[in-house]
C-alpha cells in the first residue's frame, strides 16, 4: 500500500489528487495525469423499489472512463448536466483533476487510480462474487459481503451513513444495533427515523459504516476525523471513490467493499466487488 496522505488543511482527496498529480501513482509503464486522457463519461440514473419493499431510493452517478478502468462519483440530482458530462470527454485527467467541480475531480481519480491499480490486481483484494438473482436478492447478497467486513464489536451500535435498508438487515444479521443517518432524511424500510447529521448519528456510536458518497457531498473528512476522535473503526461501502477511499485504507479507512462500474443493480448476471481490509 502506498502511504496515507497526512492530516493537513487539505482535505484527503486533494491530498491524494496532489499525489496524482505529482506522479505517485504511475505505472512502471508511465501514464501520468498529464499523458492520461478520458475517453467517455456519462450519468446513471437509478431508481429502484425491489419486490417486496415498501420504500425506493434514487441515485444519479457520473462515471469517466480512462483507460480500462471507470471511475464514479454520485452526484445529487439534477446537479450535473449533459454539457458537463460532454465537457469532460477528450480532456487529461490533469485538468480533470483540477476542475471546480468536486464530482468529476473524485470520479477522474477514481478512474485514473483503478487504471494505474486495477481492484482485481491489488494485493489486499479478495474478490467476492454476487450472485445472479432478482434486484432484492443481489442486494441482500452484497449486503451481507459489507456487513461482513465490517470493523464493529459484538453486539455494537453501528452509524450507518448513507442508508440502504439491505444493509441495515444484514447489520441485524450480525446482532449488530444500527443507528440510519442519511442527507435526505425520511424513515427506514422499518419506519424508523433516519438522522441527518452525521455527528449525532456517531455520538454514541461503536463503529462507522458509510456509504462512498461522502466523498462527493465533501463530508467524509469531518466523518474520519469524528472516528479518529474517539478511535471508532470506519468502514466505507463505496460503488463510487471506491480505488479513492482504497488509498486511505491503514489511515482513516479499516475496511472497505468496493464496487466499481458495472454496480450490481444494473444486471440480474453475477457480478463482483473487492473487498480490502487493513491489517490489524
Amino acid at each position: 500500500m502506498r502511504p496515507v496522505p497526512a492530516t493537513t488543511d487539505q482535505s484527503y482527496s486533494d491530498s491524494l489528487i496532489e499525489s496524482a498529480l505529482a506522479g505517485a501513482f504511475c505505472g512502471a509503464d508511465g501514464g501520468t495525469p498529464q499523458q492520461t486522457t478520458a475517453a467517455v463519461a456519462f450519468l446513471t440514473v437509478q431508481a429502484a423499489r425491489h419486490t417486496g419493499r415498501g420504500t425506493g431510493y434514487v441515485n444519479t452517478v457520473l462515471s469517466v472512463r480512462v483507460g480500462p478502468a471507470v471511475g464514479s462519483c454520485a452526484v445529487e440530482p439534477g446537479a450535473l448536466d449533459e454539457d458537463a458530462v460532454r465537457d469532460t470527454v477528450g480532456r487529461s485527467v490533469a485538468e480533470l483533476l483540477a476542475h471546480p467541480l468536486r464530482p468529476v475531480r473524485v470520479a477522474a481519480l477514481d478512474a485514473y487510480l483503478a487504471a494505474t491499480t486495477p481492484h482485481g490486481a491489488h494485493p489486499l483484494a479478495r474478490q467476492v462474487r454476487v450472485p445472479a438473482g432478482d434486484s432484492l436478492a443481489k442486494s441482500m447478497a452484497r449486503a451481507r459481503a459489507v456487513a461482513a467486513i465490517t470493523r464493529a464489536p459484538e453486539g455494537g451500535r453501528v452509524a450507518v451513513i448513507g442508508v440502504v435498508n439491505s444493509l441495515l438487515a444484514a447489520l441485524r444479521e450480525r446482532g449488530l444495533t444500527c443507528v440510519p443517518c442519511d442527507l435526505k432524511g425520511g424513515r427506514t424500510e422499518w419506519d424508523e427515523p433516519i438522522l441527518t447529521d452525521h455527528a449525532a448519528a456517531i455520538e454514541g456510536a461503536d463503529a462507522v459504516l458509510a456509504s462512498g458518497m461522502v466523498l462527493g457531498n465533501g463530508t467524509f473528512d469531518e466523518i474520519a476525523a469524528a472516528c479518529a476522535a474517539r478511535d471508532l473503526p470506519l468502514t466505507l461501502f463505496a460503488q463510487t471513490g471506491a480505488a479513492v477511499l482504497r488509498e486511505l485504507l491503514g489511515g482513516p479507512v479499516q475496511a472497505l467493499s468496493a464496487e466499481p462500474y458495472p454496480f450490481f443493480w444494473l444486471s440480474g448476471e453475477e457480478t463482483t466487488i473487492h473487498t480490502y481490509e487493513a491489517p490489524r
